[in-house]
């Protein structure tokens, strides 16, 4: 028999993203998740490294690369729609749990317990999920900080919302703060600035 997870899994790089603004560059599921990962891994390291913490930095990556796999089924449902009021963002984030148990289902038995703490959020790895959606929204900067370097004033608002977010979590996610603070002034850089 057959199973169809890897092909569908690979299908992420068709689901475009911000797909009600205009963008200068388009930015698909893959793309987005290969920066949550890195993103994710670097907060763990961070908090690991400075704060003295015994986070799962290779979990973290992994949560990455699959916190957006649901959208292969659902499509990437913008940002104001999904939470525009609690029952949208409850109805959503059931259709998310039916999709993520979908994929999980395309998996060979034996292995799906492997992907659990991946798809679906649980105590043992909480701290990590948190700085994967901290992540999220820090790869949902860069494409705003990107947008804005070419003149695209598209993305002011979604920058500013963004920009008020990232400062919220960073009073509770002092990894956060961190990254904030160390690296994401060089996402503004040309590649001049940055050799």
């Amino acid at each position: 028999m057959g199973y169809n997870f890897y092909a569908t899994i690979a299908r992420m790089k068709y689901i475009e993203r911000w797909a009600l603004m205009r963008n200068t560059r388009p930015e698909n599921l893959s793309e987005h998740a290969l920066d949550v990962s890195m993103i994710a891994h670097a907060l763990c390291v961070i908090g690991n490294t400075r704060y003295g913490k015994t986070l799962d930095a290779n979990m973290a990556a992994m949560i990455g690369i699959y916190h957006d796999a649901s959208e292969i089924i659902t499509g990437d449902m913008p940002t104001p729609v999904k939470y525009y009021n609690k029952s949208i963002k409850e109805a959503f984030k059931s259709l998310e749990d039916e999709a993520n148990q979908s994929l999980l289902n395309q998996l060979p038995e034996d292995l799906r317990a492997a992907y659990q703490n991946i798809f679906f959020k649980t105590d043992a790895y909480s701290y990590e999920w948190k700085l994967v959606k901290a992540a999220d929204k820090l790869s949902a900067m860069i494409k705003c900080m990107e947008e804005e370097k070419t003149g695209n004033r598209e993305f002011v608002k979604a920058k500013e919302a963004t920009e008020n977010t990232l400062r919220d979590l960073s009073k509770e996610l002092p990894e956060v703060f961190d990254f904030v603070k160390d690296f994401l002034p060089a996402y503004s850089k040309t590649l001049d600035e940055l050799n």
